[in-house]
């Protein structure tokens, strides 16, 4: 049975959480940020080029969201080490948290998705839920950057080759244990409300990739301001 996990709407809380910094010291947790509004994405690990794309995305934000009093964090389900290494010679000015069980992103509820088994008589239900057959049709070309639109796993094969970007064994293995985590986005206000959410793929899996633009975040923030 796939996750029946809720993601978490406007107007409600967000839970504690305390995880290790790739590219800063210590741990940053909820408690570390009461009273600045943030930025919160959640991504599947290193091994995924659209979420590498989005970490650049957001770290052009940046200077835009911090001048609305607003800090961006990412987290990637790549184990601390790893993401360190990468970022040593990939550096983003984004705030790194590790954390490779994807715990937080289940505390947020952002949902995975889960392969129906063949022949069983349970119900797909998208994004929990979903078939070999259901996902091997989809078809994905969110950057433009394909000359056309592939299924998702040779979309991230022909990506990965492209950046130059070799999996190792860490990789292969959030890939195994996690290779259907969804992405999500949620902004929280300074009082540990969240205000808005966005969530990957909840139309089907030819959505998959697609993440809110810096003009749908920049609204976003004006909208929690107001």
């Amino acid at each position: 049975m796939g996750d029946q996990i809720r993601p978490l709407q406007p107007g409600e809380p967000a839970p504690a959480f305390a995880l290790p910094a790739a590219n800063f010291d210590g741990l940053v947790s909820l408690d570390s940020l009461r009273g600045r509004s943030f930025l919160i994405g959640f991504f599947r690990g290193l091994h995924c080029p659209f979420c590498r794309r989005q970490l650049g995305q957001l770290a052009g934000l940046q200077p835009t969201l911090r001048a609305a009093g607003v800090e961006i964090l990412a987290v990637i389900n790549t184990p601390v080490e790893r993401a360190r290494l990468y970022f040593r010679y990939q550096p983003t000015p984004v705030m790194l948290l590790c954390d490779p069980e994807c715990r937080t992103h289940r505390a947020f509820g952002v949902p995975r998705v889960e392969f129906v088994p063949n022949g069983s008589s349970e119900r797909p239900e998208w994004p929990s839920r979903t078939t070999m057959a259901q996902f091997g049709a989809a078809r994905i070309n969110p950057t433009g950057e394909l000359p056309e639109a592939l299924q998702p796993m040779e979309a991230n094969v022909v990506l990965n080759a492209r950046d130059g970007f070799e999996l190792d064994e860490a990789d292969h293995a959030i890939l195994a244990n996690h290779g259907t985590q969804l992405v999500g986005h949620f902004l929280v206000d300074a009082t540990g409300i969240v205000g808005w959410v966005q969530i990957e793929a909840r139309d089907g899996p030819n959505s998959l990739g697609i993440f809110p633009t810096a003009a749908q975040i920049i609204a976003a923030v004006g909208s929690l301001e107001r």
